[in-house]
């Protein structure tokens, strides 16, 4: 199995993955999306009309992420492969991409949570944005080490080590991070009721887009090797005969 095959099985795994958590964003996300553009009346539809927002936006927008993060997944797990202990690369795959995603949207979204239309200061969004990018960054610094950290404890102090203490050394990093980034949009008289409908619906979408990704890509990782498995014992065969 080459990086080719991975990058590959990541894009069409992306692309399911994508079209799934566009279902999911559209069924419980929108709505509230809806709901926060009336707050701010006839000028908060912008531009674009909601109902290509809605749709082919939407539509496009999701497909964009999964392609992207399948690609970035595909490639991260070619490289772990044979390099976390014992594991076979769909368990391996599996393992890369459940990290990717808690270091890329989960710990991010506990900082800087999604907020909908009518939330926040325009003026500050500049100093969020480049504060969410930099804790993305900083938190897949830091699993990518922890990672690196638990295949070295692994082999010295075993499983139990090799897990607890990447862990807690990527907690603290990325606690320590957040805390120096600056802070969400306040809400300010924002509906309590709709705020959270929003970003239950923002974390819905999120875990349907890793859950997908990290189901298919394993699953098509591990039936090629399945596949490379079974030739190689053909011809192992073969050449005992």
């Amino acid at each position: 199995m080459t990086p080719r095959t991975f990058l590959v099985h990541g894009l069409l795994a992306g692309l399911m993955a994508g079209l799934l958590a566009c279902g999911v964003a559209y069924a419980v996300g929108e709505p509230s999306v809806d709901a926060a553009i009336a707050l701010e009346g006839p000028a908060g539809d912008g531009p674009v009309p909601r109902t290509v927002q809605r749709t082919v936006g939407l539509l496009v927008g999701t497909l964009a992420i999964g392609l992207a993060l399948g690609g970035l997944a595909a490639l991260a797990s070619a490289a772990a492969v044979g390099r976390l202990g014992r594991l076979s690369p769909a368990a391996s795959t599996a393992l890369v991409t459940a990290v990717g995603g808690v270091a890329v949207s989960l710990v991010p979204f506990l900082k800087y949570p999604a907020t909908p239309p009518a939330v926040g200061d325009g003026a500050t969004i500049g100093g969020r944005t480049a504060g969410y990018f930099a804790l993305v960054l900083a938190s897949v610094v830091a699993a990518g080490l922890a990672l690196w950290l638990g295949r070295r404890l692994l082999e010295r102090s075993g499983a139990w080590a090799a897990v607890v203490a990447p862990a807690t050394a990527y907690v603290v990093v990325v606690a320590v991070v957040a805390q120096l980034l600056p802070d969400a949009a306040g809400v300010g008289g924002f509906p309590a009721d709709l705020l959270w409908d929003f970003r239950v619906g923002s974390l819905a979408t999120l875990a349907t887009l890793w859950v997908a990704l990290a189901a298919a890509l394993s699953g098509l990782v591990g039936r090629s090797w399945a596949g490379e498995v079974a030739a190689a014992e053909r011809r192992a065969l073969a050449a005992s005969l």
